[in-house]
C-alpha cells in the first residue's frame, strides 16, 4: 500500500485497528486516504468495496468532509441516495461523491470518528440508522 504523505501516530493506529487496507495517495494537490475492502451493509449493490477520504493539508484543523465511494453505490430497492450525483477522478478512477456535512471539532473529530459518521451515512441512506 501506498504511503505518499504520512498521518499522525493517532490517525495511523485507529486505521489499522479497522482491519482495512489503507494508502494515502498524493495527486497534485489534493491528498487522499484510500480504504480498502470496506464493508457496506446490505440493501446496496456491493457487498464491499473501497471509500476515499479528502485529507486537507492543514488536518486535523482542517476538517475532512464528504466521504468518496469505489464502485459507486446504489440501494437494490432502486430508491435514490441523495447528493451522490457527482463524480470525482482520484487515482484513474472516477469515485461517487457523497455530499455530506456537519461541524467539525478540531481536536474532538479525526479520521476516526469521520469514518463512524461514514458508516451512519451508509446505514441511514438504507433505513437502518
Amino acid at each position: 500500500m501506498r504511503r505518499q504523505f504520512v498521518l499522525s501516530e493517532d490517525d495511523t493506529e485507529q486505521l489499522d485497528n479497522l482491519n482495512l487496507q489503507w494508502e494515502t495517495v498524493q495527486e497534485q494537490s489534493s491528498q487522499w486516504l484510500l480504504l480498502h475492502g470496506f464493508n457496506f451493509p446490505a440493501g446496496y449493490n456491493q457487498v464491499n468495496g473501497s471509500v476515499a477520504l479528502q485529507i486537507p493539508a492543514n488536518y486535523p484543523v482542517a476538517p475532512i468532509d464528504m466521504a468518496y465511494f469505489y464502485p459507486h453505490l446504489a440501494r437494490v430497492d432502486g430508491k435514490m441516495i441523495p447528493q451522490t450525483h457527482v463524480q470525482q477522478p482520484i487515482d484513474g478512477k472516477f469515485w461517487q461523491r457523497w455530499s455530506r456535512h456537519y461541524p467539525w471539532v478540531p481536536g474532538q473529530h479525526s479520521i476516526g470518528t469521520h469514518i463512524l459518521l461514514v458508516r451512519h451515512w451508509l446505514n441511514h441512506a438504507v433505513g437502518k440508522a
